[in-house]
């Protein structure tokens, strides 16, 4: 019984090793919620791209991009 257990389990991390993540489907969704900053207007990068600018940090290494009009008005400049 024990043997037949631990065969068990060897096949299903053998199986799981060769089966490649998903990149689509309802992950994709999820994904990007939790990539998403700033009421979900921004996204996380490294770098933001032309017409963004980086309001806060999303992390230690990533800024959240947002895109100029959805900025908030500064008051008091």
């Amino acid at each position: 019984m024990a043997m037949r257990s631990v065969l068990l389990v060897l096949v299903v991390l053998v199986l799981l090793s060769c089966v490649p993540p998903v990149r689509s489907g309802p992950n994709i969704y999820i994904r990007r919620i939790f990539a998403s900053c700033w009421r979900l207007q921004g996204s996380c990068r490294k770098k933001c791209s032309k017409g963004e600018e980086y309001h806060i940090l999303c992390d230690t290494s990533y800024l959240c991009c947002i895109d100029k009009k959805y900025l908030p008005i500064l008051v008091g400049k």
